[in-house]
């Protein structure tokens, strides 16, 4: 669908009037953008980047409540995000997925009373009834490594993990299959207003051609959900910032160096918060940290990444929570780190403590989302556009109750794969996975060695998701640069064979787009990312 004829056509149709143009091609516009194509509006969606490349691709990967918000206080963010998570299980079958985890408590600190009277609150908010405590002994025959002084024994309960980019991915195509339009690398240069001041468009620049041309685009309302980066855009008008970017870091490890298959909620030894070991895709996560991210290094800086000194806090956490596993610095494959969009208060000095609602600004008729966390953008999209319903001609009930994911389809009986692979596909691909399973050939519908994906997810991607770029498809439609030693290098003779048929690229193209792989690996994923530590910036 994506593929260069899409793009081509879909940079002409931009100069056609639209009922709603969004600014953002994360989770908060992929919501809104589904909702506004639903509800019958001509709506375009444009990204600066990749589609995911911001703060939506680089999660926890975790469909949560946000059970560490409970210490804050934060009943409300907590009761909408436990619930919502409750519907994208039901609805986002196969990518959603129930994950289990344990909350270990011990003398010291998090003793078990606590931990269960929290899983509790937890539940009946959402509201369920599925947490159980577990003995010491029964927790150390299941992860004899954790650290057993002061051991009391855990309460298991329920999350969800998701892989954030393809969840954006399906709102974003299955939008587009209904009549939506969207298009990365398409930047928002300046705002257009009107003889009233009012915002009534947009500036845009092809940026997937050298020196791409721009065009204005006229629309009735203009949406700004661009997250972290949503007060570059209201400065346009004059508005004060009013948001706190932190950094959230990741370390990645192999399974077989750390071999967990539920979650464990831990609490890290120097200053008691809240942080968690997920078991995703082939891999294990620790995450996150919670820092300011000073502007000075954005702005040297394609993108962020881990500190050192995250780095040593997130291992310093592994080492005291999980002392039998003997992990060091050498055992990390890979590192990520995202930037959050926080509300600014005047309360919170501490960044771990400043809330995670979100808000709804409209100012000089630039309607602004922002704030939130990945599991609530369905009430996000749904609050924005009934806040503007009037000025589109519809009413607040056109966007109360709708159907963001299409029904998956019946699938073909003689495809030569597990039930677990067939089921890994369909949460990914959905509606499309049936078309994506008549264009495989057998020697492609093998798994990517060390990892849950299959050869032909690398042409499926090529051929019609977007790609522009190699880094676009290793690290955001599929995840083999996080899930696999530096960043799949093994594997770029094969990806070549695949890649550069379905895309076109010359030889001297391949050559460029591996070494700009590269050193974005190396600069903002590798495990001593260099993006951090050559500009001599003081971490607070």
């Amino acid at each position: 669908m994506w593929n260069a004829e899409y793009r081509s056509r879909a940079w002409s149709e931009l100069e056609q009037p639209w009922d709603i143009l969004i600014i953002g091609g994360g989770i908060t516009g992929a919501g809104l953008f589904r909702m506004a194509v639903n509800a019958g509006l001509r709506t375009a969606l444009v990204e600066a980047q990749d589609f995911t490349f911001g703060t939506s691709s680089r999660s926890s990967k975790l469909v949560h409540g946000g059970f560490r918000y409970l210490r804050n206080r934060q009943f409300s963010v907590t009761r909408q995000a436990v619930r919502e998570r409750e519907w994208l299980l039901r609805e986002a079958k196969h990518l959603v997925t129930p994950l289990s985890f344990f909350a270990p408590g011990y003398d010291d600190y998090a003793p078990l009373w606590q931990l269960h009277l929290g899983v509790i609150i937890y539940d009946l908010l959402a509201p369920k009834w599925d947490h159980h405590r577990c003995t010491k002994e029964d927790l150390l025959r299941e992860y004899p490594f954790l650290r057993q002084t002061g051991l009391q024994g855990a309460c298991q309960y329920w999350d969800a993990h998701v892989d954030d980019s393809r969840l954006v991915l399906r709102l974003l195509r299955e939008g587009a299959r209904r009549g939506g339009l969207a298009l990365n690398y398409a930047r928002v240069e300046r705002l257009l207003r009107d003889s009233n001041r009012q915002v009534c468009g947009a500036l845009v620049r092809d940026m997937a051609q050298p020196n791409g041309s721009a065009l204005e685009v006229r629309a009735r309302l203009v949406i700004n959900a661009s997250g972290p980066w949503s007060d570059a855009l209201r400065s346009q008008l004059g508005a004060l910032p009013r948001l706190r970017k932190l950094r959230g870091s990741h370390l990645v490890f192999p399974f077989e160096k750390f071999p967990i298959r539920e979650a464990v909620t831990l609490f890290h030894p120097r200053d008691r918060r809240a942080m968690f070991v997920i078991p995703w895709e082939s891999v294990t996560i620790v995450g996150t940290t919670d820092l300011d991210h000073p502007r000075e290094l954005e702005e040297q800086q394609c993108e962020p990444c881990a500190s050192p000194g995250e780095i040593d806090y997130l291992m310093e956490a592994v080492g005291t929570c999980f002392p039998g596993l003997g992990l060091s610095h050498n055992d990390v494959i890979a590192t990520f780190a995202g930037l959050r969009p926080v509300i600014r208060s005047e309360r919170a000095t501490e960044p771990s403590k400043e809330s995670r609602a979100h808000v709804v600004w409209l100012e000089d008729g630039l309607l602004t989302v922002t704030g939130g966390k990945l599991t609530t953008f369905r009430i996000m999209a749904t609050e924005a556009l009934q806040t503007v319903a009037g000025r589109l001609g519809l009413r607040p009930s056109a966007f109360a109750v709708q159907k963001f994911f299409d029904s998956l389809p019946e699938l073909p009986s003689a495809v030569p794969l597990s039930q677990e692979t067939l089921l890994y596909l369909l949460g990914r691909y959905g509606s499309e996975t049936s078309s994506f399973l008549t264009s495989a050939t057998p020697d492609e519908l093998q798994p990517i060695p060390g990892t849950p994906n299959l050869w032909t997810e690398i042409r499926w991607a090529a051929r019609q998701e977007g790609i522009q770029h190699l880094d676009d498809l290793l690290l955001r439609r599929v995840r083999i640069g996080l899930l696999l030693e530096n960043g799949a290098e093994a594997h770029l003779e094969r990806l070549r064979s695949i890649i550069q048929p379905e895309l076109g690229w010359s030889d001297s193209r391949w050559a460029q787009e591996v070494a700009v792989y590269r050193q974005i690996w190396r600069n903002s994923y590798s495990p001593c990312p260099i993006g951090y530590t050559q500009y001599n910036v003081e971490e607070k």
